[in-house]
C-alpha cells in the first residue's frame, strides 16, 4: 500500500529534523552549498565539497514538498509561487555561532530546486601563507596594498576564494588609523573596525549606489565585492585616482585578461593604466590526504618532467620545497578518493611601467601576458606545478583545473 500523502498542517514540521540532521552533517563536514534536488520519481541531497558534489542524502519522496516549503518558510519567500526563482536567507544557529545560509530557488521540470549557499561562518581570516601564496607573490601583493591610493583586483571563478584573499589583505591594512568600508551581496566574514553595507538591489540600494555613498564617507580602503557592471567599474576606477586603495574581483580566466576586460566594459586606457596597481588570478585545488598520497617513483617523475615546456620545469627547480617529491592520490578513510581539503594557486600582475605602456596602447592579451612573464609573473599551470613539486597536490589535479601555459 502506498504511503498517504501528508495532510498540509504537518508538512513543515514533518521536514525540521530531517532538514537540521543535513544542516549540522553539512557544517560538520565543510561544504559550501546544499543542493535539494527533485527528480521524476526520486529526491536527492546534495553537498559541494572541496568543489565536488556527492551524494548525501536521499530522503523519501514523500517529503520533498515538506522539506522545500520548510527551507522556503525559514528564508522568507512565497511558498505559492512556484513558478518564478525566488532569493532568500537564513540565520541558522549552530553551537554559539549564526550561520548565514544564502537559499536559492528554481523550478524545474519535475519541481522546485533549491540551492542553499553556506556562507563562511568560521570567522577565521587565514593569512597569505595558509591561502597557499608562494613568497615572492607575496611580497608583490603586499607592496600593492601598501600604495596609498590605486586599485588592486582578484580575479577567478565563482568559489575560488576571492572573498578570503580580499580580507586577508584588509586583515593587514585594518589600523585605528585607516578608515575601512566594504560593499558585498553579502559580507559574508565579520571584519572588526570596517564598516561594511550589503547591498539590495530591491531597495535600490546597488553598488553602484552604495560605493558613491562610501566616497563621501572619507574613507581610506574600500573593498567592492564584485565590478558587475560598468557603472561600478567607472566610480571604482575614480575612487583609486583620487586618493583611495581599492580592492575588487572581476570574473576572468588569468590576470591578463582582466586588463582587456576593464576596457570592454567602457574604461579608457589613460584610466585602467593610471589606476590598476596590481591583478591577480586564483584557482583552488584539492590537497593531497597527507595519510595516504604516494610518491612516484624516479621513471615515473622522469616521464611526466620530459612532457613539460622549459618554463614549466623551472617552476620545479625554484620551489624552496626540499625533496621536490611528486605524489599522486590514493584514498583512504580519512579522506575524498584522495584528497582532503583545498589550497589556492595565484598569478601575480604589478602593473609595470612597460605594462602601463602596453595598456595605453591598446595590446592584446598575447602583448601583454608576454611582457608580465617576462617580468616574472607565472601561469596558473606553473603556480600550480609548484605545488606539485611541494608535495600538496597532484598533477591530474594541476592538469584539470589550469590551461596549458
Amino acid at each position: 500500500m502506498a504511503t498517504p500523502p501528508l495532510a498540509p498542517a504537518n508538512l513543515e514540521s514533518s521536514a525540521v529534523k530531517p532538514l537540521d540532521e543535513l544542516f549540522q552533517k553539512a557544517l560538520e563536514q565543510g561544504a559550501s552549498d546544499i543542493h535539494f534536488e527533485s527528480a521524476e520519481a526520486n529526491f536527492r541531497v546534495r553537498f559541494r565539497m572541496d568543489g565536488r558534489l556527492q551524494i548525501a542524502a536521499t530522503p523519501p519522496w514523500r517529503l520533498r514538498d515538506a522539506m522545500v516549503s520548510r527551507l522556503k518558510v525559514l528564508a522568507r519567500m512565497d511558498i505559492a509561487e512556484k513558478r518564478l526563482p525566488q532569493d532568500g536567507r537564513i540565520q541558522y544557529p549552530h553551537g554559539t555561532d549564526i550561520i548565514d545560509l544564502r537559499v536559492s530557488s528554481l523550478p524545474t521540470l519535475h519541481g522546485e530546486k533549491i540551492v542553499v549557499r553556506i556562507l563562511n561562518f568560521s570567522r577565521e581570516r587565514p593569512d597569505l601563507v595558509t591561502l597557499g601564496y608562494e613568497p615572492d607573490d607575496q611580497a608583490r601583493l603586499k607592496q600593492a596594498i601598501a600604495q596609498p591610493h590605486g586599485m588592486v583586483l582578484m580575479t577567478g571563478p565563482t568559489g575560488s576564494g576571492k572573498t578570503l584573499s580580499l580580507y586577508s589583505c584588509l586583515d593587514l591594512l585594518n589600523r585605528p588609523e585607516v578608515n575601512i568600508s566594504t560593499v558585498e551581496d553579502p559580507s559574508e566574514i565579520h571584519l572588526p573596525g570596517a564598516n561594511q553595507v550589503n547591498v539590495n538591489e530591491r531597495a535600490g540600494l546597488t553598488f553602484a549606489v552604495t560605493l558613491r555613498a562610501l566616497l563621501r564617507q572619507d574613507p581610506d580602503v574600500i573593498m567592492v565585492g564584485e565590478i558587475r557592471d560598468t557603472e561600478t567599474a567607472e566610480i571604482a576606477i575614480q575612487a583609486a585616482q583620487t586618493g583611495h586603495l581599492v580592492l575588487s574581483t572581476l570574473h576572468t580566466n588569468d590576470a591578463p585578461s582582466t586588463l582587456t576586460r576593464l576596457q570592454h566594459m567602457g574604461i579608457a586606457p589613460f584610466n585602467v593604466a593610471a589606476s590598476v596597481l596590481l591583478i591577480t588570478a586564483q584557482r583552488l585545488l584539492r590537497r593531497l590526504c597527507a595519510h595516504c598520497k604516494r610518491a612516484l617513483n624516479p621513471t615515473q617523475i622522469e616521464a611526466f618532467l620530459s612532457k613539460l615546456s622549459p618554463q614549466e620545469q623551472h617552476s620545479f627547480h625554484a620551489t624552496p620545497s626540499p625533496s621536490r617529491s611528486i605524489y599522486q592520490a590514493v584514498g583512504c578513510s580519512a579522506c575524498d578518493q584522495g584528497y582532503r581539503g583545498r589550497i589556492g594557486i595565484y598569478q601575480i600582475m604589478p602593473i609595470s611601467t612597460a605594462l602601463q605602456a602596453l595598456i595605453l596602447r591598446d595590446s592584446n592579451v598575447q602583448a601583454l601576458t608576454q611582457q608580465a612573464v617576462r617580468e616574472g609573473m607565472r601561469t596558473l599551470r606553473q603556480a600550480g606545478w609548484l605545488k606539485v613539486a611541494q608535495g600538496i597536490t597532484s598533477i591530474e589535479e594541476v592538469m584539470a583545473l589550469t590551461a596549458h601555459g
